[in-house]
């Protein structure tokens, strides 16, 4: 399967993703580069992506654990997520991020 990143530089990147993984896991693997100090935990916010709005009804809404988390980025969208709880499946093949400023090492 396939993602699409826009870093925050708005140059793009196209990734070979794993079904069954973490959106993170993928990042980190094809050397995006994303901050995600936590390797996952969900216990803080650099991993932080938005979704491109034509997919998030395909990936689904933060709950309330990762919304508050969200709260604390001065880079919060109505369609923040965190990665590492995007887990990605066959039906998310093309989906479209964005890298958050607050996520991006480099």
């Amino acid at each position: 399967m396939k993602i699409i990143v826009t870093l925050p530089d708005d140059s793009v990147r196209e990734i070979a993703a794993k079904s069954g993984s973490s959106l993170m896991e993928n990042l980190r693997n094809a050397g995006i580069p994303v901050r995600a100090e936590c390797g996952g935990a969900m216990a803080c916010a650099t991993c932080h992506v938005a979704v491109d709005p034509a997919w998030i009804g395909k990936v689904g809404k933060p709950d309330n654990e990762e919304s508050d988390l969200l709260d604390h980025s001065d880079y919060l969208t109505e369609f923040s997520r965190l990665s590492c709880q995007i887990k990605l499946k066959d039906s998310l093949d093309g989906l479209k991020v964005t890298l958050q400023l607050d996520a991006f090492e480099g």
